[in-house]
């Protein structure tokens, strides 16, 4: 019983109060110095009857008459607030339930919520809580996208309230010449009585026009009343360029700063990269890595990225060092038989590449190459093969060089001073050989069948080794000594031998020249002498004894000098 004696009351209390209702656009806007119309109508319960008419008040702010909101609008008086003075005007009939209202030359003082009161008399005072509030804007509004996105097509709106009878605005677009075939397209939109005119650019943009401006201007024709609004073009794009140090050359031991710059927007996540390795990353326009101390591991390719989620872009630049060349490496010293081929390396590093140069005993042999590399070929050497081989690296930054012996192994060689002289003491015998490793030297009398060697030292036998030389002498005959079987002639041979072979020759008898000029000086001395002695005697035939002392003195230095010789 009680639920449903509260349903009623509740059904009846809503009826009532929807009898009590006004209508008017909750929000609506308005250019500054122009005008608006506030469209409005109202109800009230029908079992009302209106006491001297219908009466309106227009409230600014407030509802509630007790709390002394400013009156925009009182239709029993003139009295307003001074604001709102001159400039309102009741355009409805409340006796037709019509509210409308117009304000005239409306300021930025004039924006607020407007709430209507219904006086139909006596107690019949009702004050709507619906509002309308109203806007009053210095430049026109555009509605840009919260993302523009370069090579992606953009509408630009711009909007321009039309609630003002007595002026229609107009609206046009401004810094779009230098925009890619912009499109305009103009629209009227109406909702709850208000309208608002609007103006559509369409385009699409670059990262060139990335902070460009744009403007929208609002005119009211026949007026001086003009609105502007301008945009800047937040343009995301992709990096578009990145830039980097040209490729360049340092010094080992040297430093240098590799700077990347990024065009893109958002900024960009710049990282330098060298081949895989990530050096430095860092969310900036540009970014500078510093490298110190280089050396040749250092050289290569350096890599800027730039990502920022909408692309990335990368750029590569070529970083050389340059040193001089280092220690080569070449072969370890060998030992080679002769009329073998032999081939000796030489490995370096430098930058530029060095050239190499081998030199033999510090003379120039082979060619001269440019490469890191170089393979000097020996084809059947010879025992001359043997010596010093030196690789010499040169490179505008410095040289170095580093060496290797050779070693020529080879059956013994007589020499031509091989052979038997008479001598002034007798026959000296003379064997002379050269080799690799140095030949051993013996001799052999056939006539005796005797070997003489380091063993069987007769003959006062003597050796000397000088280098690859050997040289082996025997003397046969002691000072007066004759030569076996009285003749004038001697057999000899001479043997010599190493690891690759053994020779033997017979060595021939000559003549020591200077014994025999010896021999033909010192018989003509003797003539001399003869014929000087004689010549003094008759000189001094006729003298007395002293005189002939002195010739027999003579006498005996000759006999000395016969000796001698």
């Amino acid at each position: 019983m009680k639920c449903g004696l509260l349903l009623l009351i509740f059904i009846a209390i809503k009826v009532v109060r929807t009898q009590w209702n006004v209508w008017m656009p909750r929000d609506i806007s308005a250019m500054t110095n122009s005008c608006v119309v506030i469209p409005c109508s109202f109800m009230y319960p029908s079992g009302i009857r209106p006491y001297r008419g219908v009466h309106g008040i227009w409230y600014f702010g407030q509802p509630y008459p007790q709390l002394f909101p400013p009156v925009v609008f009182k239709s029993r008086t003139e009295i307003v607030h001074e604001s709102y003075k001159g400039r309102t005007k009741l355009l409805g009939d409340l006796h037709q339930k019509n509210c409308t209202l117009k304000i005239s030359n409306i300021g930025p003082e004039h924006s607020g919520r407007y709430y209507f009161r219904a006086d139909l008399g006596g107690a019949n005072i009702y004050t709507y809580p619906d509002f309308s509030e109203l806007k009053v804007l210095d430049q026109p509004n555009i509605d840009v996208p919260e993302e523009v996105v370069s090579d992606v097509s953009l509408d630009l709106t711009c909007y321009a309230p039309d609630n003002c009878p007595d002026m229609t605005p107009e609206i046009h677009w401004m810094y779009t010449d230098y925009l890619p075939d912009p499109l305009f397209t103009a629209d009227y939109l109406e909702d709850s009585n208000t309208a608002v005119i609007s103006s559509t650019l369409t385009f699409t943009p670059r990262p060139m026009h990335h902070g460009q401006l744009i403007g929208c201007r609002v005119h009211y024709p026949n007026t001086t009343f003009v609105y502007e609004h301008l945009v800047s073009l937040d343009v995301k794009y992709a990096p578009q360029t990145v830039w980097v140090n040209v490729s360049q050359e340092v010094m080992e031991g040297s430093s240098v700063v590799l700077h990347c710059e990024v065009d893109s927007n958002p900024v960009s996540r710049i990282s330098w990269l060298f081949g895989d390795e990530q050096l430095l990353t860092d969310t900036a326009s540009n970014i500078s890595l510093y490298l110190e101390d280089l050396n040749p591991t250092q050289e290569g390719i350096y890599t800027c990225v730039g990502d920022n989620g909408y692309g990335a872009m990368n750029t590569s630049m070529y970083l050389a060092v340059k040193y001089p060349p280092r220690d080569p490496w070449v072969n370890s010293s060998l030992t080679v038989l002769e009329g073998s081929s032999v081939y000796i390396h030489c490995r370096t590093q430098g930058s530029p590449v060095p050239t190499l140069t081998w030199l033999k005993d510090g003379e120039l042999v082979g060619t001269i190459t440019a490469d890191e590399l170089s393979v000097l070929e020996l084809t059947e050497v010879t025992p001359h093969g043997s010596g010093q081989y030196r690789c010499l690296a040169e490179n505008e930054h410095g040289r170095s060089s580093s060496s290797l012996n050779i070693t020529v192994e080879f059956a013994p060689v007589f020499l031509d001073e091989s052979k038997c002289t008479v001598v002034r003491e007798g026959v000296q015998c003379v064997c002379m050989a050269t080799g690799n490793p140095e030949p051993a030297i013996e001799f052999y009398l056939p006539d005796l069948n005797i070997t003489i060697n380091e063993t069987e030292n007769r003959f006062n036998y003597y050796t000397h080794t000088d280098g690859y030389t050997s040289t082996g002498m025997i003397k046969l005959r002691d000072k007066g000594g004759q030569i076996a079987n009285g003749g004038t002639g001697i057999h000899v041979h001479c043997s010599i031998t190493n690891i690759y072979g053994t020779e033997t020759v017979q060595l021939e008898l000559q003549q020591e020249k200077k014994y025999m000029m010896a021999v033909i000086v010192g018989t003509i001395g003797g003539v001399a002498v003869i014929a000087f002695i004689i010549a003094a005697v008759r000189y001094v035939g006729h003298s007395n004894k002293k005189e002939k002392r002195g010739i027999i003195s003579l006498w005996a230095l000759w006999q000395a000098y016969r000796g001698q010789s």
